[in-house]
């Protein structure tokens, strides 16, 4: 008889081992991504762009609260938050903390749904089914009822009083010793608060260089920032699929963007032009499901440079 449990019992003490890891090990791996992107004018001095994203803080996370911190160093020309600092009702001082030394530099944000609302557990496996149906968040699926709401207004109060531009489904311009960069960005389209049609146009020509923001990299937020001729678009959201297959990469996007792309570097194309992509896997996740593994959390350090600049 004993012979019968050595298989569960090995695959059970497999399967511990793995959660032990993606948990207690690399889910407090915080890396960071460099990347270079040729979309400046040409003549024109780089930039060096850090970009924080899927914070989901929960109180009590002291190492993530200290790497945050310590990203400061970096001396980025500006920085750009794209969403979902919070999984905490709790966590808004802890985000605050984490992110005053960033906020001395020129910055700019945008919110994620979990910014809005507190996480709820859920069944992983679900992600899996969404994909299938093409269903992610408020797309295509019922209202959440009995949502949790955060203290958001903190947050953006707090970013705001530093002189972080607020992106939601709004433009705004960053002067960074004596260049101008243009901004337009859009609240979430996971839980459908995206409003493009208000920002509309492309830009201005005003600036001397022009990007989108958004939390969440729906193709339709893609599509229209590409087709008005954005260079260039971050995002977060998708955890860089979270608990991928080493060799094989990520298993679902929690959107509609496909899993090739679900981070770093692309680039995207619609209407005509093609713009690069930059999604983030971020540094965190929800509360209920703290596991990344083949995915480590990141932060990412984007030197962005003149067109010409490899010629």
């Amino acid at each position: 008889m004993r012979a019968l449990y050595k298989v569960p019992l090995g695959v059970t003490a497999v399967a511990a081992a793995g959660l032990v890891y993606s948990a207690g090990f690399e889910a407090r791996s915080f890396r960071l991504r460099r990347v270079t992107v040729p979309v400046l004018p040409p003549g024109m001095r780089p930039l060096r762009v850090l970009q924080v994203s899927d914070i989901h803080m929960v109180s009590g996370q002291r190492k993530k609260q200290r790497w945050l911190r310590s990203l400061a160093g970096l001396r980025p020309d500006f920085v750009i938050n794209t969403g979902d600092n919070l999984s905490d009702t709790e966590g808004v001082p802890e985000v605050l903390d984490a992110l005053e030394p960033l906020m001395e530099f020129p910055g700019a944000y945008v919110f994620g749904s979990n910014d809005y609302y507190g996480p709820r557990l859920r069944n992983p496996a679900k992600y899996l089914v969404e994909k299938v149906q093409g269903k992610h968040g408020l797309n295509g699926n019922e209202p959440v009822t009995g949502a949790i709401h955060n203290p958001w207004e903190g947050l953006r109060d707090a970013f705001d009083e530093a002189g972080w531009l607020n992106l939601t489904n709004t433009r705004g311009t960053l002067k960074v010793d004596g260049v101008s960069i243009e901004l337009t960005g859009l609240d979430d389209p996971h839980i459908k608060r995206d409003r493009y049609e208000e920002v509309a146009g492309g830009p201005s020509g005003a600036g001397d260089f022009s990007m989108g923001v958004v939390h969440a990299p729906y193709l339709r937020s893609l599509d229209a920032f590409t087709t008005d001729g954005y260079p260039l678009v971050l995002a977060g959201h998708t955890h860089g699929g979270q608990l991928c297959i080493p060799f094989y990469g990520a298993l679902v996007t929690n959107c509609d963007l496909d899993t090739d792309r679900v981070k770093g570097l692309s680039t995207h194309t619609a209407g005509g032009n093609t713009s690069y992509l930059h999604v983030s896997a971020g540094c965190g996740a929800n509360r209920y499901t703290p596991f990344r593994f083949a995915c480590p959390p990141e932060a990412t350090l984007l030197t962005l440079v003149s067109s010409d600049w490899a010629l």
